[in-house]
């Protein structure tokens, strides 16, 4: 729907209100247990849920639809590229880290416990994490997309467009990233959603990655006009990153201060992948 600049200032001052208000309760759960995954995972749950219960609430507030958040499911190349860019990303990321001798590829001892969980003793490792990497990256995009929806509903469903209306595709992509990388300082810092090194460094590096990435996320939802492609991107990236790569990398006394979202490497591909999305700005519409 069409609106003033006022108006979406005003959109953005409730939704952020509401978001970092219904957070706040979820932040004290982590920080109270110190562990991300309290709860049975619940904790995060909700708090990747706020940002979703906030645009609605928004919504309702403004007598806005909700409809009108990017629902609809087309042009699916953007879809499906939404799905590959963050495991190119991330697989460029770790085969450098890999090289440079910072971690190593691969941790046995992780993939004999993928190998006894899914009945596939007696395969070679080989064959195991491939297996692996298939059923995860496609049967485990569900559950990854059930929380990443959640996010994404408000950021890039809500917040996006509405920055959009007032200002450009550099800015929105910046202001929009530092509050989504504000929103994970609580967690980041007074629990253990980090790496094991120092706050400052996981949280300085961490700000980079999604700062960046924020840049890509903003360009496929204002190309794609659906929500759809930024859960998609957030769903594949926490898969391959998380569940598949990290976990496949043998660690070293080095490893924690470059592995992951809190090390160099992933910032700095990130940042790289950001400015291809920067040049392609011009594609979008105003």
């Amino acid at each position: 729907m069409d609106t003033t600049p006022s108006q979406s200032r005003k959109a953005i001052a409730i939704f952020l209100l509401i978001t970092f208000a219904i957070s706040s309760i979820y932040y004290f759960l982590v920080i109270h247990t110190g562990k991300l995954g309290s709860g049975f995972g619940l904790y995060v749950t909700g708090i990747m849920w706020a940002p979703a219960l906030s645009a609605f609430a928004t919504c309702r507030i403004l007598n806005r639809k909700i409809s009108d958040l990017g629902w609809s499911w087309n042009k699916p190349k953007y879809m499906l590229w939404a799905y590959l860019v963050p495991l190119l990303y991330s697989l460029i990321a770790y085969i450098i880290l890999w090289v440079a001798g910072w971690g190593s590829f691969y941790n046995t001892a992780f993939v004999k416990q993928v190998s006894s969980s899914f009945g596939w003793s007696g395969l070679p490792d080989g064959v195991v994490i491939f297996l692996y990497f298939i059923f995860t990256g496609t049967i485990g995009m569900a559950g990854s997309l059930a929380t990443g929806l959640g996010e994404e509903i408000g950021w890039r469903g809500f917040l996006v467009p509405e920055m959009y209306k007032i200002t450009g595709y550099t800015t929105t992509s910046l202001i929009v990233g530092a509050i989504w990388a504000l929103w994970h300082v609580p967690i980041l810092v007074f629990a253990d959603y980090n790496s094991g090194t120092p706050a400052w460094y996981g949280l300085s590096w961490f700000a980079v990655m999604v700062i960046s990435i924020s840049f890509i996320f903003t360009w496929f939802r204002l190309k794609s006009g659906s929500l759809w492609t930024a859960a998609i991107l957030h769903a594949s990236h926490n898969l391959f990153i998380q569940s598949i790569f990290t976990p496949l990398t043998l660690s070293n006394e080095k490893t924690k201060y470059y592995i992951d979202e809190f090390g160099a490497v992933l910032a700095v591909v990130a940042v790289i992948t950001a400015i291809y999305f920067w040049t392609r700005r011009g594609e979008l519409k105003k």
